[in-house]
C-alpha cells in the first residue's frame, strides 16, 4: 500500500530541506519509545524534529493499517457513508486521509492532538485533504474533553500510551460520541492485542454490535502466546529507506483494529487469521468462527467451491 498521492507530495514538501542525520536521530529515538511503549509523561511527538521524523518513517505504516482497519469494516457496513469524523490522538491527520479515501462522502472533522508540534503539521497537510472543514483542538487523550458527535470515531494508535483505566475510560467516551461508527487501532503486538481485547469486552457490555474483525461477540476464544493480527505491506520511498537506514523497498506492518457499530450487521461466517498454508491440492486455513472458535481447517479439491474460495483468501479475509 501506498500513500495516496496527494497526501505523499504534501509529506514531501513538509520534509523538504530537512537534514538527513537529524531525520535519522529523532526516527531512532521515536522507534526506540514506540517499541518500548515508553509512559513518562512526556509525548513521543514533542517537537518539531520528531514531528517531520514521524513523517518519513512511521506515517506510511500507520495510513496503512488504518486503511485496512476501515476497509474491513466498510465491507460489512456497505450502506455506511459517514459525512463527519472525529479523531483522537489525530498525530498528523492519518485518520482523516484513510477515512476520505475510504469514504468520499466524509465532509467535516475535528481532530483531537495534545502535540503543538504534530497538530501544526497535520493541519498543513489537512488543507490538502479536500474534506470541506477540518478543525484542529489540542486536547490529551488521558484526561477528560469535550467528545462531540460524529457518524465514525477513530482512536489509531493511541491506546498504547495509556493506563489500561484511562484507555477504557476513553474508549467509553468515545463510544457514546460515536452516532455510527466506532473503529480504534493498535499495533499488532501481544500487547496491542490484550487491549484491543479489553476494549472488545467493554464495548460489549455497553451494547455496541462488532463489525470487524470478530465474526462473534463470545470470549475471544485466542489463547496466549497465540495473539490476534493482521499485516499489511508499505511501500517505502527513498527517503523512508534512507531515514530508516534500510535497502529493503518495503516494510510489513502488523496491526489489531476492533470496529463497533451503533446498528446491528450482517453475520459473516469466520475470518481467516493467518496467511493460508498449502501444498498440491490443499489448503489449510486459520479461522475464527461465527460459533466462537478458533479452527485449523484443511481443505482439499474435495470441498468443492469452498475449496476454490480458500485458495484466492488472504489473511484477514473474510469467508
Amino acid at each position: 500500500m501506498e500513500l495516496p498521492a496527494t497526501l505523499r507530495a504534501a509529506v514531501d514538501r513538509a520534509l523538504e530541506g530537512v537534514p538527513l542525520a537529524e531525520l535519522q536521530r529523532a526516527a531512532d529515538t521515536l522507534s526506540l519509545r514506540y517499541r518500548a511503549e515508553t509512559r513518562d509523561g512526556r509525548l513521543h511527538l514533542s517537537d518539531e524534529m520528531f514531528a517531520r521524523a514521524y513523517l518519513a518513517t512511521r506515517l506510511p505504516a500507520t495510513f496503512a493499517a488504518v486503511r485496512a482497519s476501515l476497509e474491513s469494516a466498510a465491507e460489512l457496513v456497505p450502506e455506511f457513508a459517514p459525512k463527519s469524523l472525529l479523531d483522537v490522538g489525530a498525530g498528523p491527520g492519518t485518520a482523516l486521509w484513510a477515512v476520505s479515501d475510504c469514504w468520499p462522502s466524509l465532509s467535516q472533522a475535528l481532530m483531537l492532538e495534545a502535540s503543538q508540534s504534530i497538530r501544526k503539521v497535520g493541519a498543513e497537510l489537512s488543507a490538502h485533504s479536500g474534506v470541506d472543514k477540518v478543525e484542529w483542538r489540542a486536547a490529551d487523550a488521558s484526561k477528560s474533553f469535550e467528545a462531540e458527535k460524529a457518524d465514525l470515531v477513530t482512536l489509531a494508535y493511541v491506546l498504547d500510551e495509556l493506563s489500561a483505566a484511562e484507555g477504557l475510560a476513553l474508549v467509553e467516551r468515545l463510544w457514546a460520541a460515536a452516532s455510527g461508527l466506532l473503529v480504534i487501532v493498535e499495533p499488532g503486538t501481544p500487547a496491542g492485542w490484550r487491549r484491543i481485547v479489553g476494549v472488545r469486552s467493554r464495548l460489549i457490555e455497553l451494547g455496541a454490535h462488532l463489525v470487524a474483525p470478530c465474526p462473534h461477540s463470545q470470549t475471544c476464544p485466542i489463547v496466549e502466546p497465540d495473539w490476534c493480527h493482521f499485516s499489511r505491506r508499505v511501500a517505502r520511498s527513498r527517503l523512508h529507506r534512507l531515514t530508516k537506514r534500510g535497502d529493503v523497498p518495503w516494510e510489513d506492518e502488523k496491526y489489531i483494529f476492533l470496529a463497533a457499530s451503533r446498528a446491528p450487521v450482517e453475520p459473516f461466517a469466520a475470518r481467516v487469521l493467518a496467511p493460508a498454508r498449502g501444498g498440491s491440492g490443499k489448503v489449510q486455513l486459520k479461522l475464527c468462527q461465527a460459533n466462537g472458535s478458533v479452527e485449523e481447517k484443511l481443505l482439499t479439491k474435495r470441498d468443492g467451491e469452498l475449496f476454490k474460495t480458500a485458495r484466492r483468501v488472504d489473511w484477514g479475509d473474510i469467508l
